[in-house]
């Protein structure tokens, strides 16, 4: 979601903002461009004072490449959620004023309160914001410089494009790291018409760099967001993430830590040094007397249990609060001053859960979905819904009322596949319907759960997606679903891309397993993968495909594999492994040769972890193992056609990884095909890239398969 939020940010000035696409979709079946006409919901804000939540969408013009984030404003407990305002913007936020809103537009910040828009002074290219509990101060995020550029140095040579670095971490993501994101106290001056509360202007002070002097990022690159700072209710403290390295040693640690910062003394307090991992999402409790955050124990390990911590500010006392759930804590918020509400993936599914400051959790909801945590307001839980079958809606959860009933009697999960969501819970309340135009001209796959047993004799459950009018006397070409993360759950999961009801409605059936090294089966599941990359998960894949492929409509004459990240390192590892059971592949953005990604991606941690250590380590048993399963080192058993996709803006698995494997494949005879966007990351963003992607990747498929 954060993502598709900023990719939704940069409006092209001068032109018309995009509104929601009119489609008529033919046969039945959902196509790349009903796809793309989907509104994709990303956020959702209530207002205690007038009930109203403000939630973000976003529409993309295929035709103009581009798209364009609304923040639409509505009753969520009137007939129909009647729309009260709608209009262009991102990232809303309630400022507490009778109705008021907060929010980004072309990195400017407004305010706007009865359809009448005020833009604030002083704010220009700003990326985040936080408004102060007595709305008289926010924190701005704004990019500050960190290393001096080719400019500076040579001022007569102004149109030389080179990058000059004497340190790691001089890429991140998609960029060159120049500049580090940094927060900005500043005071907030508004003058109002007369008595009423009319905004006339709005401005800020001058500001405060909390990190000045310095090069460390606060949001932490390259996901973070505002969620990684909090004021306290006594407006006078703030929370704020950061990991204060540089360099080499910003590469190989995730030593991230929440530091208390006072605006007044401007003093500061690390309240989370002893940890050695993660650190992140600081957030008070309502009274003030408690501070929650998530953390990972181990430094290096991006990956580890993301546990939810409290600690008592009066006292120092610290608590594990998620201790009995043997799983990640996605997202919290306080629901009182006494219980927070989290979502948590178990069993491939995401829920909504309970917690009290003694550690007592309740499962709120269950079904065959997951649930993002949008916003709690009273004795509500707003939540951002979505499956296989459905892309995000926003449903509303009375928390308040699932206290005081019997849960036996409102979360059920019968027949998981083929119900709507309010059907598992009484209390489920569905709010929005945005893609309702699209789903009433397709017919849906159906998503089916199994479990299959393990060549260690474990259970894994795997997703099977049956397309569109089905027929069990008929026989299916059917894909293995690799997934990526490594250790990113196959879990309900909506994708505008690796999406399964696009794919199945080729008439593919879809095999997508929880293989060993993924969240929602406990921690010992979760961490077999890591110095293990073709060890059992790879196992787990021939399982899942060799299972299924006792069912007598299955072609197993005809069978894909296909995957991204670490899916698209599985694809080419399987490639060299499978024995004749594929007859197409196709990796995207996948590591080929393990040597030079230990070299070539900017997170040395992550390699350090996942591989075991460097490969010239020549005693580490554990890396010689990662290193000697490279998939390069297999090319000589390739014999199926394979497709390589790659972004060149990918700087966490290089795009040289896909250009290699294709030579290769080209070079022993295989049929393959390379596919190079330019101008995308480790994810394809632009709409006609979208468009592109999925055209090659069917097209590929019917080719070999059909």
């Amino acid at each position: 979601m954060a993502l598709v939020g900023a990719s939704c940010q940069k409006e092209t000035a001068g032109k018309a903002p995009i509104s929601k696409p009119q489609i008529t979709i033919e046969g039945g079946r959902l196509t790349p461009e009903g796809l793309w006409a989907m509104g994709r919901i990303g956020s959702v804000k209530s207002d205690i004072e007038t009930g109203l939540i403000a939630y973000t969408v976003s529409y993309y013009s295929v035709e103009e490449n581009r798209s364009t984030s609304w923040i639409r404003v509505c009753n969520p407990f009137g007939e129909g959620m009647p729309v009260v305002d709608e209009f262009v913007g991102y990232e809303p936020a309630w400022f507490g004023n009778s109705g008021c809103l907060a929010y980004l537009k072309d990195g400017k910040l407004y305010l706007r309160r009865d359809k009448e828009e005020v833009y604030v002074e002083g704010t220009e290219d700003v990326e985040g914001f936080l408004l102060s509990p007595m709305r008289d101060r926010i924190i701005l995020i704004k990019q500050v410089k960190t290393v001096p550029t080719t400019a500076d140095k040579y001022p007569d040579l102004p149109l030389a494009t080179g990058h000059m670095h004497e340190d790691l971490m001089y890429k991140h993501w998609d960029e060159w790291t120049e500049t580090a994101p940094q927060p900005f106290v500043c005071p907030l001056e508004i003058s109002y018409y007369g008595e009423g509360e009319r905004i006339r202007s709005a401005k800020i002070g001058e500001g405060v760099n909390i990190l000045e002097g310095t090069v460390y990022e606060c949001p932490m690159k390259p996901f973070g967001g505002v969620e990684q700072l909090a004021w306290n209710p006594n407006n006078e403290e703030i929370a704020y993430t950061c990991r204060k390295k540089t360099g080499l040693d910003y590469a190989v640690s995730t030593n991230s830590d929440i530091y208390l910062f006072n605006t007044r003394t401007r003093e500061e307090r690390n309240i989370t040094a002893p940890n050695g991992g993660y650190d992140t999402n600081p957030s008070y409790s309502p009274d003030g007397k408690w501070i929650a955050w998530q953390s990972m124990e181990r430094d290096g390990y991006e990956s580890d249990e993301n546990r939810l911590m409290v600690m008592n500010l009066t006292t120092g006392e610290k608590r594990f609060l998620s201790r009995t759930m043997d799983t990640n804590v996605d997202e919290y918020a306080w629901y009182n001053d006494s219980s927070i509400l989290f979502t948590a993936c178990w069993h491939a599914t995401v829920q909504l859960y309970r917690v009290t400051l003694d550690g007592q959790v309740n499962k709120l909801t269950d079904g065959q979905f997951d649930l993002g945590l949008g916003d709690v307001s009273d004795h509500y839980a707003f939540v951002l819904g979505h499956s296989m079958r459905q892309a995000n809606e926003i449903y509303r959860l009375d928390v308040a009322e699932w206290l005081h009933k019997d849960s036996e009697k409102m979360a059920h999960t019968e027949v998981w596949y083929d119900q709507p969501f309010d059907t598992y819970n009484q209390l489920l309340d569905k709010l929005t319907s945005e893609n309702d135009n699209i789903y009433s001209q397709i017919e849906r796959s159906t998503v089916v759960p199994r479990w299959q047993k393990t060549t260690d004799g474990q259970q894994m459950l795997t997703w099977i997606i049956y397309p569109p009018h089905f027929d069990p006397t008929k026989k299916y070409p059917t894909i293995l679903y690799c997934e990526g993360g490594p250790q990113s759950p196959v879990s309900q999961f909506w994708s505008f891309r690796w999406n399964f009801m696009m794919m199945s409605a080729g008439d593919y059936i879809i095999v997508a397993p929880n293989r060993r090294g993924l969240p929602g089966f406990g921690k010992a599941w979760n961490e077999e993968i890591s110095g293990d990359y073709g060890g059992q998960c790879m196992k787990d894949y021939f399982t899942a495909i060799d299972e299924f492929c006792k069912e007598p409509y299955v072609d197993k004459d005809h069978l894909g594999c296909v995957g991204a990240s670490f899916g698209g390192f599985s694809v080419y590892w399987i490639a060299g492994h499978h024995d004749g059971r594929f007859k197409a592949f196709i990796a995207h953005d996948g590591i080929f040769n393990m040597e030079m990604q230990y070299l070539e991606t900017e997170e040395k941690w992550f390699a350090n972890w996942d591989m075991g250590g460097a490969y010239w380590e020549k005693d580490n048993k554990i890396a010689q193992r990662t290193f000697a399963n490279s998939p390069h080192r297999f090319v000589d058993k390739w014999d199926t056609p394979i497709l390589c996709i790659h972004g060149e803006k990918d700087y966490r698995i290089l795009a040289n990884q896909a250009m290699a494997a294709f030579d290769a494949a080209k070079m022993r005879g295989v049929p393959a095909e390379l596919l190079i966007f330019p101008d995308e990351n480790h994810w394809v963003l632009k709409p006609q890239n979208g468009i592109l992607w999925q055209r090659e990747f069917r097209g590929w498929l019917d080719r070999w398969l059909k």
